[in-house]
């Protein structure tokens, strides 16, 4: 068919050339008078007679070129006919099937009606001028599908470039179902009043008016989205729709925590919620248990936010605008400590970890652990990969094992304690001061060889997290440092006598809470902190000796004065410095520059960039409680506390880490910004 208009095309060329070469020779020998006499023969009448003469060959002419390319398409329609065959043809009309033929020049020779019975005529139009979408399966023809909408139907494309075919498939009843059966799909939730004992006091009046609008304000809310609530608990509701009720919370970011956060105005504590949703399957029994799942996730991350979990997808945060609010009773401390005790003496021996780049809160966790486990004769091990502690608390190390004998007796590398694990179904394996699979000193063998896990944690809860075989889990976000939860847990355990603690194992105990307070001037310092110092000092903590544990040599306190002098302020309150791409830094360095940042008048948040190893590059961030930097950090990757968090990647550089973090803050500083303690 191509072919054919193309000759049509030559032979019209060739005919006009004539048509004008005779015309100009006409006109000079009219002009010459060659012939004699040519001049005088030819009238005006002559003129007009040739003039209409070539106009009537010219329609003749056309007429037939016309005739020959409607024969030839009509037989190329008769072709396409038979070799779909009829009953094909009623399928692909069943199906909402539409093929469509162009040629060369992308314009439309044959269809096979579907657009036709929608008043649709493709023909001898240009495929890409009538739907500019198509123009992008040019590009990779047999991997792409164009989704287009025509008329209100919506079509998937697929392209043949070898038979410049375009099959559209008719997709409008299939999304609308889609569509509607995602609507009307089951949604679970929990929603959780976070400090209900708080609000309800000492009286124990549930009655009182902050509770009773609380109470009010949960179910306007819910039933305002056609969400059915029942309370099963004095201070929790469960919660059941569909999700499309789920989407309108979605869309205004569960405005419901805010207004009960606001509940707290002019009051003498700020009530706040932990809410969990779970969708994206029909198994209601498995809705419910991710939904638990998600607002247990909300609460140990300190509350006041909404989890949101797909089946199958990466879980989603809303909220988390106000710190974790210091709440923990006795009670609570007694119940953790005696559940780990049990759980160590149900074991045959311990092996414990922090975190990779282990500082020296991780590394006094795990003496507070090895303490714990003295006083009840269990075997117990520090997992450390001398590659990965910071310099700092290598010494403390040292000073804390000083004996060659007794550092061997101890401790113990990933290996060998992924080989114990192996070998043994009784050996317990305690995790502090993370909860991050990836960053765990022992490694993530020693987490699938291990029967029984216990963690003890102080950040929030992040979405990746450890969940096998987790027999204790103990997450304090109000917390200041890991050491500070396990002082508690060896002053209100009930054991008697009482668990001793050795003074230098109190003395780095100590250290790990100065350096996770900057030595008490962090906004996380609460009562308990000092409790839990008062505790450790007890034991015979030296104070003296933990603070030289941070003490800098020349070298470094030139080094953390020259990357703070980089400081940038791309927004107000927000600072953040960069250290040289070719220097390889501990990530204690990063934090202490932090902190020197945080010193500055007006600063309310910094980010510290650089570069921990050779193919590893870390942010360490900080704030005075206005702005939730660990909110900053979950959406690269990291995580931690609302003041204190920390992000690591992998793989760029310290500029393209930079670019994330100018990125982030500029979708999410306004939403990081604290309701509490001004702006």
């Amino acid at each position: 068919m191509s072919e054919a208009l193309r000759r049509a095309r030559i032979r019209l060329l060739v005919l006009g050339i004539i048509e004008i070469l005779g015309i100009l020779v006409t006109v000079g020998f009219f002009f010459f008078d060659y012939p004699t006499g040519f001049h005088d023969m030819m009238r005006a009448d002559y003129w007009i007679f040739m003039m209409c003469g070539l106009f009537a060959l010219d329609m003749i002419v056309l007429w037939i070129t016309i005739a020959h390319i409607s024969s030839l398409r009509h037989k190329t329609d008769l072709d396409a006919a038979s070799i779909i065959g009829s009953d094909v043809q009623e399928a692909y009309s069943f199906g909402q099937i539409g093929l469509v033929v162009t040629d060369e020049a992308d314009i439309v020779l044959w269809d096979n009606n579907l657009f036709k019975e929608r008043q649709i005529n493709l023909l001898d139009q240009n495929i890409f001028e009538w739907q500019p979408e198509l123009e992008k399966l040019k590009t990779t023809p047999l991997d792409n599908i164009v989704k287009i909408e025509v008329n209100s139907h919506n079509y998937d494309v697929k392209y043949l470039p070898d038979a410049h075919l375009f099959i559209f498939k008719d997709t409008t009843n299939y999304e609308g179902q889609v569509s509607y059966s995602r609507s009307i799909a089951p949604v679970i939730g929990v929603v959780m009043i976070d400090n209900f004992a708080d609000i309800v006091g000492k009286t124990e009046d549930e009655n009182n008016d902050l509770v009773t609008t609380v109470r009010t304000s949960i179910m306007n809310y819910f039933k305002g989205d056609d969400i059915l609530l029942r309370r099963y608990r004095n201070d929790s509701y469960l919660a059941i729709g569909n999700y499309v009720a789920l989407e309108a919370m979605l869309k205004d970011g569960f405005s419901i925590l805010d207004t009960v956060r606001a509940h707290g105005d002019g009051q003498n504590i700020t009530p706040t919620l932990s809410i969990g949703f779970a969708h994206g399957t029909d198994n209601v029994l498995e809705l419910n248990e991710m939904a638990s799942s998600a607002v247990g996730m909300a609460m140990s991350r300190g509350g006041d936010q909404a989890v949101v979990s797909k089946y199958g997808e990466d879980i989603r945060f809303y909220g988390g605008k106000t710190a974790a609010v210091e709440s923990a009773s006795a009670v609570k401390f007694r119940s953790g400590a005696d559940g780990l005790i049990r759980l160590i003496r149900d074991s045959s021996d311990v092996l414990v970890s922090g975190h990779t780049d282990m500082d020296m809160d991780a590394f006094a966790g795990c003496v507070g652990i090895l303490a714990i486990c003295e006083r009840l004769k269990k075997p117990c091990r520090i997992i450390i990969d001398p590659k990965k502690v910071e310099k700092k608390t290598k010494n403390a190390v040292l000073a804390t094992f000083q004996d060659k004998t007794q550092r061997e007796k101890v401790i113990v590398e990933p290996r060998q304690a992924e080989n114990r694990l192996a070998s043994s179904d009784s050996t317990l394996l305690v995790i502090v001061d993370v909860s991050v699979p990836k960053n765990i000193m022992a490694g993530e063998g020693c987490l699938l060889r291990a029967n029984k896990v216990a963690l003890i944690d102080h950040h929030r809860r992040g979405e990746s997290f450890i969940d096998n075989q987790l027999a204790f889990e103990y997450i304090e976000p109000s917390a200041s440092s890991v050491s500070e939860i396990i002082a508690e847990f060896i002053h209100y355990a009930a054991m008697n006598p009482r668990i001793e603690v050795q003074p230098i194992y109190a003395t780095a105990m100590l250290a790990g809470i100065f350096l996770d307070t900057n030595f008490f001037k962090s906004n996380s310092v609460g009562v308990r902190t000092f409790e839990a110092a008062e505790v450790l000092r007890e034991f015979g903590a030296d104070p003296r000796r933990a603070d030289d544990y941070f003490k800098d040599e020349y070298e470094e306190y030139l080094l953390v004065n020259k990357i703070a002098s980089t400081m940038r302020t791309p927004y107000r309150g927000v600072v953040y410095a960069v250290a040289e791409e070719g220097e390889i830094l501990e990530r204690a360095t990063l934090a202490k520059v932090g902190n020197a940042l945080m010193q500055i008048r007006d600063v309310n948040a910094c980010f510290v960039i650089g570069r921990i190893q050779d193919k590893a590059w870390s942010i360490s961030a900080r704030s005075d409680q206005t702005i939730n930097v660990g909110l900053i950090m979950d959406k690269l990757g990291g995580g931690g506390h609302f003041s204190a968090a920390a992000c690591v990647i992998n793989d760029g550089s310290v500029k393209i880490l930079e670019n994330r973090l100018l990125s982030v803050l500029a979708a999410y500083l306004d939403e990081a910004r604290s309701t509490v303690g001004g702006k």
